[in-house]
């Protein structure tokens, strides 16, 4: 699975996708991750992407141009064979569940555009990406974030990335939200709180059905 992220602040992404889970499976070969700095691709000697809103109104709206360009550089060094997708964050978009990352996990390459600003010229949601997505009905300074939230949540779900299968398998059985039941571990009694005897038993079934009547989804 390939990642190509389109941002004015690539550095945002270093420190995360550089530890745990998501080190590892690049190091595999399992995901590339390429992050693109828009600037790069501005028409300007002053790395401009974006200008003042038509019709007026505060801040400023990020320009078609730069996007274009960019895209067209990842899509002219990537296969026609692959199998892609391109994706705008955007406040209006479509709210992204684990249903999916489960549907774009069966993609080859995932395109992300990140906004900033005031927001980003209508014509790249119209005419430029596959799909708009918002991670939730809140309001944040940029898509990078919402970037990081859709590789994490689709890497996972990649055979070899999680070094237990079992993690995979849960949520594979949840297409609209992942399955979440209370978790213990070690002491089994802290300040008089206990451990439930059902997760010390050692009886598989009942366990799962504890489990099973004490679950949530997490979008509930």
């Amino acid at each position: 699975m390939k990642f190509d992220i389109l941002t004015i602040f690539p550095e945002i992404f270093d420190s995360y996708f550089s530890e745990s889970i998501l080190k590892r499976a690049q190091k595999a070969g399992l995901l590339e991750i390429n992050v693109h700095d828009l600037r790069k691709y501005a028409e300007d000697k002053h790395n401009k992407v974006d200008d003042t809103p038509y019709g007026g109104g505060a801040g400023m709206v990020m320009k078609v141009e730069p996007i274009y360009k960019a895209l067209e550089s990842i899509k002219s060094v990537t296969s026609k064979s692959q199998k892609s997708r391109s994706i705008l964050f955007s406040a209006k978009g479509k709210r992204y569940t684990q249903k999916d990352a489960k549907r774009l996990s069966k993609y080859e390459n995932i395109i992300m555009v990140c906004g900033r600003y005031e927001g980003i010229d209508e014509r790249v949601a119209k005419n430029l990406v596959d799909e708009e997505i918002s991670i939730g009905d809140f309001v944040l300074t940029g898509g990078e974030i919402p970037a990081m939230v859709v590789v994490d949540s689709i890497s996972r779900l990649l055979p070899g990335v999680l070094g237990n299968v079992e993690s995979a398998i849960l949520e594979s059985h949840c297409e609209d939200g992942y399955l979440e039941f209370p978790q213990y571990t070690k002491p089994e009694e802290f300040q008089g709180w206990k451990v439930p005897e059902v997760l010390l038993s050692g009886n598989h079934k009942e366990i799962e059905e504890w489990r099973r009547i004490n679950s949530k989804k997490s979008n509930e």
